[in-house]
């Protein structure tokens, strides 16, 4: 195995931004998570975003085919996969053409120049083909007949069709960004290794041509120096780089082994939420139970089945999926039965923008049921805590006895950022309900006089049998009732079951300003996009802007409204046509509040937030 040395010419940068822009086939996606492992490994604080079409194989070519992956390293905090990129390398012209407005002006874009055939400047809608007519000469363009160089790094590998050489030239453009940012392809070269243990022709092709792109980037003049960055300062522990699909499988592992309860997750497999059921299916060997169901209802339905015979149930899907769930939500929350729904949004409405990101599930989160049928909503904002907040979904659902609707987005779901792995002894406990015998006055609907949940008994359990389902019950009994006042009764328990939840939850923080002229308000996943401008104008000298982040939304911290009177203004930032304002308009009417939306299916970008928060202090 070859190991990199350094190189000799170096310049030292604290943060780089990388993009790979190529068809859905071009290996995109697998080109930039190497490079985003690679780098993680190094020690860079890392963040990704992968943006790719809906189509399983959209059209070779086209413009809404290319696929898309950007990673931000830095030996600084690195909070967003960045705004403006330092290098795209694009794979053919739809690729330069739908990402040359992201490129810095004076940096480089690495192209594969056997592409720019005239059939498929035309498909990328090229009057002209652009490496000749000018429209690039503010960048620096390396032009690379990489298909070919492809093919002759190939030639003496017996047994591969044409098919599987064209595949490996993802690997020619990474072999050149690793010389290009001093990165070891030792990493990659290992994952070959192991991913095509019973192909060895195919790890032979890959690492030939990772090989030829290394050297050829190292012996061209068109590519002066190497640029390195350092490892970043952390906190002292074991990491790995993880998507946020994964770090939510992972909590709910955590969460069932800290119970000693069986996971089951019923769900129906729906983009951008599937890689939770791929993953927890992966586990059998810690007990995890997973039903690829028929449908969205039947998935739900499932889960509370099992959460009726005690296991940790759980549901995962997007916003479709979300409305078809509504009514066995409400059933959920009228049994009063623990159970996370987790909703991974993307663009809607209907089928919408499917690979694309946004946040307009909240309404439908909180009220999108029928009846008054509350239940707790908090939201993940980073793929790491992802983690953290499936495992607290869990730790709600099962101490307060009702659903949780756990919302995350396409956005950090499939980004990845490091994660410094946690051992289940050091999570918080988690107290369940279960009772194991009856006593003389057991009833169904007792309840913690301090939480208000009920007591959780399994079904077949001697002396604990009970009637469950949908229509409202005694709030004793739990038989069926129609009374008027116990109606009433019941639904304002449910209510205030909720509302207690404040006392189990930490006060919201502010950063960077405690009090000022202005607070910006986020939620969710637009943590690392908001968080990072608030603090380039800090480093600016706006020492007047503060910042503040819910996960926690029904209820919210108890001490919201205090926090929210500290600020002259404030500018709540949601991607969405401005769903959070309401609620805290409807909550908190008295602040002067405005918003800002972007419904791109894209993530806000620093430079647009940084100018709106100028604006706003200019005023």
């Amino acid at each position: 195995m070859t190991i990199d040395q350094p190189n000799n010419k170096q310049k030292v940068l604290e943060a780089v931004v990388i993009r790979f822009a190529g068809d859905s086939g071009d290996g995109m996606q697998l080109t930039g998570s190497q490079f985003s492992d690679t780098s993680a490994m190094f020690g860079n604080d890392v963040a990704t975003f992968p943006n790719y079409p809906a189509e399983i194989r959209a059209p070779q070519g086209s413009l809404y085919g290319v696929s898309g992956f950007q990673v931000h390293i830095g030996s600084i905090e690195i909070s967003t996969p960045g705004d403006n990129v330092d290098l795209l390398v694009a794979m053919n012209p739809a690729g330069l053409k739908t990402n040359l407005h992201a490129v810095k002006p004076g940096h480089t874009i690495i192209v594969d120049t056997d592409s720019f055939s005239k059939k498929n400047l035309e498909k990328a809608q090229y009057e002209s083909n652009p490496l000749e007519d000018g429209s690039l000469e503010n960048y620096r363009v390396i032009e690379v007949t990489m298909t070919s160089l492809t093919k002759e790094a190939l030639k003496d590998v017996k047994g591969l069709d044409n098919k599987s050489i064209l595949r490996s030239k993802n690997m020619f453009a990474l072999g050149m960004v690793y010389w290009m940012y001093d990165r070891s392809r030792e990493y990659t070269i290992d994952f070959f290794n192991k991913k095509f243990k019973s192909k060895p022709q195919i790890i032979e092709a890959n690492t030939k041509v990772l090989n030829a792109g290394y050297y050829f980037a190292e012996t061209i003049e068109l590519i002066p120096n190497a640029y390195t960055i350092a490892p970043a300062k952390m906190s002292p522990g074991t990491y790995r780089i993880i998507m946020g699909n994964t770090a939510t499988a992972w909590g709910f592992l955590a969460a069932a082994e800290k119970t000693g309860l069986q996971l089951f997750l019923g769900s129906y497999p729906i983009t951008p939420a599937s890689d939770i059921l791929h993953e927890l299916a992966k586990h059998k060997h810690f007990g995890v139970k997973t039903l690829q169901a028929e449908d969205e209802i039947a998935g739900i339905t499932a889960a509370i089945g099992a959460s009726f015979a005690g296991d940790l149930a759980i549901t995962t899907t997007s916003g479709p999926g979300l409305a078809l769930k509504g009514e066995a939500l409400g059933l959920a929350m009228m049994i009063e039965l623990p159970l996370v729904v987790v909703n991974v949004q993307r663009g809607g409405p209907s089928t919408g923008l499917p690979t694309k990101t946004e946040q307009s599930d909240l309404l439908q989160a909180m009220y999108g049921r029928n009846g008054e049928s509350p239940v707790i909503v908090i939201a993940s904002s980073t793929p790491e805590n992802c983690f953290n907040y499936a495992y607290e979904a869990a730790k709600l659902a099962l101490e307060h006895m009702t659903p949780v609707v756990l919302l995350s987005d396409g956005y950090i779901a499939n980004g990845s950022a490091p994660w410094k792995i946690q051992t289940v002894d050091a999570m918080p406990d988690i107290k369940h309900t279960i009772i194991k015998q009856a006593t003389k006055n057991w009833h169904p609907y007792d309840r913690d006089k301090d939480t208000l949940a009920r007591n959780w008994a399994i079904p077949g359990t001697p002396g604990l049998e009970h009637r469950v389902g949908g229509l409202e019950k005694d709030r004793v009994t739990g038989n069926v009732s129609y009374v008027p006042d116990n109606h009433e009764y019941m639904t304002k328990i449910r209510a205030e079951k909720i509302k207690r939840v404040q006392n189990y939850i930490p006060n919201l923080t502010t950063e960077f300003a405690d009090t000022g002229d202005l607070l910006v308000v986020g939620w969710g996943g637009t943590y690392g996009s908001l968080y990072s401008a608030v603090k380039q104008m800090h480093e600016e000298g706006y020492d007047n802007i503060g910042f503040t982040h819910f996960n926690y939304i029904n209820p919210m911290p108890k001490n919201t409204e205090d926090v929210l009177s500290k600020f002259k203004k404030i500018i709540v930032c949601e991607l969405n046509n401005g769903q959070f304002i309401k609620i805290l308009n409807a909550n908190f009417s008295r602040f002067d509040s405005t918003q800002y939306n972007k419904i791109q299916g894209l993530p806000f970008g620093n430079n647009e937030l940084v100018q709106k928060f100028k604006q706003l202090l200019s005023l």
